[in-house]
């Protein structure tokens, strides 16, 4: 079993979402993203310390278990500013502020920023739809290197 799948195993066993996953070269830290499924009755708590420490304490034995070979593992909330990775939070994010940065450039701009209005599919492609100001925009997710979401205090 592959690594990023034995991490995404044990997260949704626990009942957490993998956001992220990320290693240093060699691969000698570990760093784990995590947050609530959509839907979850603590939806709207975020992730405490205390979820981070049984994610860890979980992922520590599983390695063991293994025989994963690692220096460091870091398990950590992706905040406020939570990346936008996969088609589905595309959907549960609309009507959020996001900023989006594009892989190529739309005429001569890369940056976007504004509220996503979602995830479409357009002849077997799947579209992310945003508005700025009074504008829509439509992106292939494909183009789309990174996204996230804009914090609001």
């Amino acid at each position: 079993m592959q690594l990023l799948d034995l991490i995404e195993t044990t997260v949704t066993g626990l009942g957490y979402e993998l956001v992220e996953f990320e290693t240093s070269p060699r691969a000698r830290l570990l760093r784990v993203f995590i947050d609530r499924p959509e839907g979850a009755a603590a939806d709207k708590s975020g992730i405490s310390v205390e979820d981070c420490a049984a994610v860890s304490g979980q992922l520590s034995r599983v390695f063991m278990v293994e025989n994963v070979d690692y220096d460091r593992l870091e398990v950590s909330s992706p905040g406020l500013d939570r990346p936008l990775v996969k088609p589905a939070d595309y959907r549960r994010f609309a009507g959020h502020e996001v900023q989006i940065k594009l892989r190529v450039p739309l005429g001569n701009q890369r940056n976007f920023s504004g509220a996503l209005e979602g995830l479409q599919e357009e002849g077997g492609v799947e579209m992310v739809c945003l508005r700025v100001n009074e504008t829509q925009h439509r992106f292939a997710l494909e183009n789309i290197d990174r996204a996230r979401l804009v914090p609001k205090f």
